[in-house]
């Protein structure tokens, strides 16, 4: 078979855990609050986790990676290394923010690799390369599925929106500029998987993004 995309939508900011499928392995994108949906739509596949991949480290992209690691045979996590004492401190993943006093601190233990930016990596099957698009966050990084024909685009590119860039290292000409050299000199076709709200393509963006209109 091909491979197969499903999605877990968190409750905790809406935020977007991805599982790609192939024949002998899953691989996991942004394992954010909904454990007990992660966990059961795990099992239910039922197959080995061949890797964590991080597009950035604010918490409601992280907040399930230890309990699956606890509870899956601990699969290799991978992040950016701009970004990866983020995951043990609260202040720069976000959680420990005043605005959310009324959430628990996230605390995660280290990543195991960091990514090389530019790099084509073979992992359980799949083949994929990492992009760095940041701006809305100084290591949010996208991953490139060639032979599939998508990106995941982590909270750089949106449906007809981009992600913020009001939070720390944020920065909006970055982020745009990302989007455009990373992102948009993909082909018109390939579908974009964001970390938040629904599936896209590159040239429905192109044409309908606000942000980037003529």
């Amino acid at each position: 078979m091909g491979m197969e995309i499903k999605r877990t939508l968190n409750a905790i900011a809406r935020e977007n855990t991805y599982y790609l499928i192939n024949d002998s392995h899953v691989l996991l994108v942004d394992p954010g609050s909904d454990y007990a949906s992660i966990y059961e739509t795990l099992v239910t596949i039922g197959k080995p986790i061949a890797v964590i991949l991080l597009t950035h480290t604010h918490y409601d992209h992280i907040m399930s990676i230890d309990l699956v690691r606890r509870d899956f045979d601990n699969p290799p996590v991978y992040v950016s290394e701009k970004e990866a004492s983020w995951l043990g401190s609260p202040v720069d993943n976000l959680s420990g923010m005043p605005r959310h006093d009324d959430m628990i601190d996230v605390v995660i233990k280290p990543a195991d690799y960091f990514f090389e930016i530019g790099k084509t990596y073979q992992l359980g099957g799949f083949t994929f390369e990492v992009r760095e698009t940041p701006g809305h966050s100084i290591g949010g990084v996208s991953f490139v599925f060639e032979r599939e024909e998508l990106v995941l685009s982590g909270d750089a590119l949106f449906r007809e929106s981009i992600g913020r860039y009001d939070l720390p290292t944020g920065n909006r000409e970055l982020l745009l500029e990302s989007i455009k050299t990373q992102l948009f000199t993909l082909p018109n076709h390939y579908t974009v998987y964001p970390g938040h709200g629904f599936d896209t393509t590159i040239g429905h963006e192109k044409h309908f993004n606000p942000f980037f209109a003529d």
